[in-house]
């Protein structure tokens, strides 16, 4: 890890502000050690997160100078859903905040002031992913957490029986709050304490069934796969040692089709890693950051 990484990781970081008159509502942080507003940087949640899902990633790349949206993905939290729910329109809702946030400097100096550094995790690395192939131009760099370029198998059957078996506990009856409790302990590595674990279950236990629903089902339909070769901005693929969703091979398999891609394994940790140990997380990210995305 970098001298730099190291030392923004041990800062005490600025508290977020919730901003809801925007493209996706979401968490900002300032940057702590800037005159102006720093580069931007996205963060978006998986499929059972909300703009919290990033505890304290948000803290320390602000501390590297970054402006950070932490953001409610469409129908999470406070932002809206759109229609059609699919990939694209979430993706073009990434792309919105970020000419939002651009305000302006994207109006004086155009698009290419609109560009930001993008940390996804699971369904969100798959929201970077097609934010990346639509619209390349407002991407600086890539962090692909815990992610894949394609849902699983291309057969149809194999996805039916995946939104089956995710849907049981609700069609059972047991609600968000039932469908947390099974799914968070099956997701967590060794490392991974109970009181974050409790964290990560009352973050998707408040997700809306419904949004639950529809993002799962736009999720079996995403393959990217082709698109890998064409991205051209320094990327991070990262996953934890114990993912079962992501696991290491996915994520060395994916990094080697991106030109220049890096990869890391988080020791001992499940597919949401960022909550279940941040502290092993996050001074992986900053040292990317600082060697390959800051000046």
């Amino acid at each position: 890890m970098s001298e730099g990484a190291a030392h923004a990781s041990a800062l005490p970081g600025p508290e977020p502000q919730l901003v809801t008159d925007a493209p996706l509502a979401h968490l900002e942080w300032r940057p702590a050690r800037s005159s102006g507003d720093g580069p931007l940087a996205v963060l978006l949640h998986g499929v059972g997160g909300g703009r919290q899902g990033f505890p304290q990633t948000g803290a320390a790349l602000a501390g590297l100078g970054f402006r950070v949206l932490a953001a409610d993905q469409p129908g999470y939290g406070l932002s809206a859903l759109i229609e059609p729910y699919d990939l694209a329109g979430m993706a073009d809702a990434v792309r919105r905040l970020i000419v939002w946030a651009a305000g302006d400097a994207g109006r004086s100096q155009g698009e290419a002031a609109a560009r930001a550094l993008i940390v996804g995790h699971s369904m969100g690395g798959m929201v970077a992913q097609e934010l990346a192939a639509r619209t390349p131009e407002h991407v600086r760099a890539l962090v692909l957490a815990a992610t894949s370029p394609a849902f699983g198998s291309p057969d149809g059957a194999w996805q039916a029986e995946f939104l089956r078996s995710r849907f049981a506990p609700l069609d059972a009856g047991l609600g968000m709050a039932g469908l947390a409790k099974q799914l968070v302990a099956s997701m967590a590595g060794r490392g991974a304490r109970p009181e974050r674990l409790a964290e990560a279950e009352r973050l998707m236990a408040g997700v809306p069934e419904a949004t639950y629903r529809r993002a799962l089902a736009a999720l079996v339909r995403f393959d990217r796969r082709e698109a890998l070769a064409r991205i051209a901005v320094p990327t991070l693929v990262v996953t934890g040692e114990d993912d079962r969703t992501a696991a290491p091979e996915v994520a060395r398999r994916m990094a080697a089709r991106i030109a220049g891609a890096e990869v890391a394994i988080v020791p001992a940790t499940g597919h949401l890693l960022m909550l279940e140990q941040p502290e092993a997380f996050d001074p992986v990210l900053l040292d990317f950051v600082t060697r390959r995305v800051l000046p």
